[in-house]
């Protein structure tokens, strides 16, 4: 079995500028620069004939044109009033949108149910332990909340498998789609 998801990968330039944000939080895993991303689709578990099928579905998605997307704010995500996640915010942007729903349509195509989560793009930044302060979590996004990147070309979009190890996730691009 294989976790799959589908994402746009974040260009070096601009996860280096995020990097320089991760710091100053004692408890957050913070995510390696080749691995930031935005997530389109996630599909979860996956045999290797979804798999397959899931592939040739995601063609239907490709050749629609690149688009710019921003980056804006940070925010965290969680339950309990515990934030769980730090991420970096996507501003609204309506061909992202729709490239997120054909890979959405291509796993349910191939017979993998859709997250029942409604869409927010975001970059994941870091993961947090539970013992992380709730008022250091707040101190962080109030110092990082005036992010904004310039306008990021994106030409591609990826199938990634991602593997779950002891020390976090290890995502590998398992086949690319041009826009």
């Amino acid at each position: 079995m294989l976790r799959l998801f589908t994402a746009l990968h974040v260009p070096e330039h601009i996860a280096e500028t995020l990097a320089r944000r991760q710091s100053g939080l004692p408890g957050a895993k913070w995510r390696p620069l080749d691995q930031l991303h935005i997530t389109l689709a996630f599909y979860g578990e996956a045999n290797e004939r979804q798999a397959d099928d899931l592939a040739s579905e995601l063609v239907k998605a490709e050749g629609r044109g690149a688009f710019e997307l921003e980056l804006s704010g940070v925010g965290a995500f969680g339950d309990n009033h515990r934030s769980q996640t730090l991420w970096a915010g996507v501003k609204a942007s309506e061909p992202l949108t729709q490239l997120a729903a054909r890979c959405k349509t291509a796993g349910e195509r191939a017979g993998l149910p859709p997250e029942r989560r409604d869409y927010r793009p975001h970059v994941t930044l870091a993961y947090l332990k539970p013992h992380v302060d709730p008022d250091r979590v707040g101190a962080w996004m109030t110092g990082h909340n005036m992010l904004h990147s310039p306008p990021i070309r994106f030409e591609t979009f990826g199938l990634y498998s991602s593997i779950l190890t002891d020390s976090g996730s290890v995502y590998t691009l398992e086949r690319e789609y041009y826009l």
